[in-house]
């Protein structure tokens, strides 16, 4: 009987100190904990699902993949990639690497690559490309969003009509009032006195709209698109969620959120409220 008794002490000791040591948790808006297949199988219901990741936070690019794998041995629908870390004018390149006409030494001396592309977003790249998913650089080329950021929406009436293929159809509609933007243009005077902060405002939307726009033309029927992107362009439902909701009514999607936290155990509701699902990663594995 003492034997019984503490084998199952032992037990339980083994499960309390395994949840303690946790990298990271997930929860719905309700704070119910849930597990990652349960994120897959809700995620699997819905047509397009955004991962709004922390891009230097290692666990998150792992959980990425690791849904991309997920999703490839789950369902036989047409899945594809759209990838804020590639811009607009990149997708050529894409296209010719993942088809095999160009190598991967091409590929990467040419694409505009974040500095971090060979750790955290190869690995989504070459699953793609190993498995024929398409792969989406829905990001607007950063030369655009600098010219709104100089110079207002305005500034891109001054492009080609070849160079207006690569952002979002004009003119762009904007909603200075949404939280989002609003916080941006709600800098102290010292720092507004060196940004005008309310063309800050139009070139992140610019980015929003531009990522939306190449994700609806992008989504297939039936298919399952999965955008990666950074937490700030659909947190609160707003960024490239408010875009593609003026433009396509009833579609099914779901957002996931990335923060870091001291205990994944234990979290406040309130910080959960950002996406339907919250990713909670241990701040201690931040990097």
């Amino acid at each position: 009987m003492r034997t019984t008794i503490l084998l199952i002490t032992m037990l339980l000791s083994s499960n309390v100190l395994i949840c303690q040591m946790r990298t990271y948790a997930i929860y719905d808006k309700t704070g119910k904990d849930l597990n990652f297949e349960d994120l897959v199988n809700v995620s699997l219901e819905s047509e397009l699902v955004f991962f709004g990741e922390l891009h230097n936070n290692s666990i998150a690019h792992w959980l990425q993949l690791k849904m991309l794998k997920s999703f490839r041995e789950a369902t036989d629908r047409q899945i594809v990639v759209g990838m804020e870390m590639f811009e607009s004018d990149d997708q050529i390149l894409i296209d010719e690497y993942l088809s095999g006409v160009i190598t991967e030494r091409n590929f990467e001396e040419e694409a505009k690559l974040w500095s971090n592309y060979k750790t955290d977003y190869k690995p989504i790249v070459l699953f793609a490309k190993e498995n024929k998913i398409p792969v989406i650089a829905t990001n607007t080329p950063r030369r655009y969003a600098a010219m709104v950021n100089s110079g207002g929406f305005e500034a891109l009436n001054n492009l080609t009509n070849e160079a207006k293929q690569l952002i979002a159809p004009l003119p762009l509609a904007f909603d200075a009032e949404l939280p989002g933007y609003k916080s941006m243009t709600e800098m102290s005077p010292m720092q507004s006195v060196k940004i005008n902060v309310e063309n800050l405002a139009k070139a992140q939307a610019l980015k929003d709209a531009t990522m939306a726009h190449f994700i609806l033309k992008n989504h297939k029927d039936r298919g399952l698109f999965f955008h990666i992107n950074g937490i700030y362009h659909t947190k609160n439902y707003e960024g490239i969620l408010w875009y593609i909701n003026n433009q396509l009514k009833g579609v099914k999607i779901t957002t996931i959120s990335t923060i870091t936290v001291s205990d994944v155990n234990s979290v406040d509701n309130s910080e959960l409220q950002t996406a339907d699902f919250t990713i909670c990663i241990d701040s201690d594995f931040s990097n």
